[in-house]
């Protein structure tokens, strides 16, 4: 790969098992960013359980927390990736806590009034074995749209076991061709996408 324009990603891993537990969010998470690796893509993993992450919304809420430093890598990346499992059906709450913190970029604008992360690209990975894939996908997205990061076509993989399962994601004995799949294309659009806005920024940003 010739003459491309350099892009770093940011994968925050929202499972609740600090490390070094294996994680099922930490290994799609992971597989993404060796997809993004084949566009010219470098990157770096969190996982936000491991770092006292306050809750709130305001970039610091002192007293040691960790968001500042974190959100200086996202401020830092291109492309950022929110991997969560499932739990009861939802999010987990340190994805929820994730979206809660960046809910201060809302005020957080250039001089246009544009939300500084406004052309970032940001793509989510859900995995677990129990439903509810498609509904987190959606709330993630929905917020992280809000808060001025671009969703780019197909932004969003996930893997579900079957009906009242009880395998996760890192049991499997390979990754699902329709999963690989889905990575490898949500890869090649995210990196695609977040180089265009690189080359050419949205309009006051």
């Amino acid at each position: 790969m010739t003459d491309v324009v350099p892009l770093r990603a940011l994968a925050l891993v929202c499972s609740l098992k600090p490390s070094p537990a294996p994680s099922s969010s930490d290994l799609i998470a992971r597989q993404l960013l060796e997809e993004l690796g084949k566009h010219g893509v470098t990157g770096a993993v969190v996982r936000v359980v491991d770092h006292d992450v306050k809750p709130g919304v305001e970039l610091d809420m002192g007293d040691g927390d960790a968001w500042p430093a974190i959100r200086e890598q996202l401020m830092a990346a291109d492309i950022l990736i929110v991997a969560t499992p499932t739990w009861v059906g939802h999010m987990s709450s340190v994805a929820q806590r994730v979206l809660e913190r960046l809910d201060a970029e809302l005020s957080e604008t250039h001089e246009s009034g544009k939300p500084l992360v406004t052309g970032k690209v940001a793509v989510t990975a859900v995995v677990g074995n129990e439903d509810g894939a498609h509904k987190i996908t959606a709330d993630l997205m929905q917020g992280l749209d809000d808060f001025g990061f671009t969703i780019p076509a197909q932004g969003g993989t996930y893997w579900n076991d079957e009906a009242m399962g009880s395998r996760d994601y890192l049991d499997l004995d390979e990754t699902p061709e329709a999963v690989a799949s889905t990575n490898a294309t949500l890869a090649e659009n995210a990196a695609h996408l977040a180089r265009l806005l690189k080359t050419s920024p949205y309009p006051g940003t």
